[in-house]
């Protein structure tokens, strides 16, 4: 399964578009609202942000230098982008015949357009291995915040993660299993050793917070709220976040899935304060200090607009943070129903014990010899 490197690959979105960008403007206010609109309340008169949202985006993680070292892009730019991509896709999502077959050099000549606007599509998807580009859903629209078209969903000075205090590289932390220590790269020991994704239990960064578009499919919410709660069902793998309403942090050391989420209605944004995260749930190698600030504020009749801050002193100097707007989703959220299909565990882990077996039968060969 390739679903675990997803926001690794997200800095590659970019690749083929190296146009500069112009300075941009005032720094993003996080209570913008639509001139003359006013935001819905429910039946317990909180900001009403019930429903279908989608987060799918083109715009990367953190900005690809290739395009320019300014946080937005002229909408010039924009327009190019997103029609070069939506026609790349087009043109390789065209109707088959229902017996073709997968691997064609017309297959092969249509995914070299698509891999041309996005490189990352060529190890994500493809006809080989992993899901093919017809079970891929990625944003279609470069992510716009206060009328910016940004260039990173993370809005430090330079779009990308700040250095640790210890000096390590964070790219190092994404997918680790003991703060950076090991990878699960060729750990095959036990299903324990395996990511998170593989073993259907947590989707990339969409559940966990910050929750981050991952570029590629199951970008996809839903928003419940009532009187004493809020919860956010993420699609991929379904996970369900639920968020106490004016309640305190739990002081028993026990770390939930998803961690300890707490929230308060300001104005029309759900804050939403997360502690006691679980090592898995990392976010670039922190979790046992981190604390994960979140706004929900619902800023137009079609956009909530969702912000977060992420603090953890022992990590980083200060804390940082990140934006984009959730839209319509035209639909609802059906189950992700992973270990159905999910072969790539017990075959990555029975791969591995043929390969002992081999390699114990070639050493008791050679020393028969």
């Amino acid at each position: 399964m390739r679903s675990t490197m997803i926001l690794a690959l997200g800095t590659a979105l970019f690749a083929a578009a190296a146009v500069a960008a112009p300075k941009s403007g005032a720094p993003a206010d996080p209570t913008l609202e639509t001139p003359g609109w006013k935001a819905p309340r429910n039946a317990a008169g909180q900001p009403d942000l019930s429903g279908f949202w989608s987060s799918a985006t083109m715009t990367p993680t953190t900005r690809n230098l290739q395009i320019g070292k300014e946080a937005s892009l002229p909408a010039e730019q924009v327009k190019v982008m997103e029609a070069r991509f939506a026609a790349a896709l087009a043109q390789r999502d065209e109707t088959k015949d229902p017996n073709h077959l997968p691997g064609s050099a017309e297959d092969k000549a249509k995914d070299a357009k698509l891999f041309a606007v996005r490189p990352d599509f060529e190890f994500a998807g493809g006809d080989v291995g992993g899901y093919n580009i017809f079970w891929l859903d990625p944003g279609n629209h470069i992510l716009e915040v206060n009328g910016q078209f940004r260039t990173s969903i993370v809005t430090t000075p330079d779009g990308q993660i700040p250095p640790r205090k210890d000096g390590k590289s964070a790219a190092r932390f994404n997918y680790n299993l003991d703060e950076g220590a090991s990878s699960y790269l060729g750990s095959f020991d036990s299903y324990e050793m395996r990511p998170e994704g593989e073993r259907c239990i947590t989707f990339a960064r969409n559940a966990p917070p910050p929750m981050l578009p991952n570029g590629y499919y199951n970008n996809n919410y839903q928003i419940l709220q009532t009187r004493d709660a809020a919860v956010i069902v993420a699609e991929g793998i379904h996970d369900a976040r639920i968020v106490r309403l004016n309640a305190s942090h739990r002081t028993d050391g026990v770390r939930p899935r998803m961690g300890d989420s707490i929230g308060h209605y300001e104005g029309n944004a759900l804050v939403v304060e997360t502690t006691n995260l679980p090592q898995p749930d990392n976010f670039y190698g922190a979790w046992k200090d981190l604390k994960v600030t979140e706004w929900f504020t619902r800023v137009s009749p079609t956009r909530v607009k969702y912000r977060f801050e992420v603090d953890d002193p022992g990590v980083w100097a200060k804390p940082w943070g990140g934006e984009y707007e959730f839209f319509p989703l035209h639909g609802v959220v059906y189950e992700y129903a992973c270990h159905e299909g999910n072969y790539a565990l017990p075959a990555i882990l029975a791969g591995a014990r043929r390969q002992e077996k081999e390699a114990q039968a070639a050493k008791a060969k050679s020393g028969a010899d």
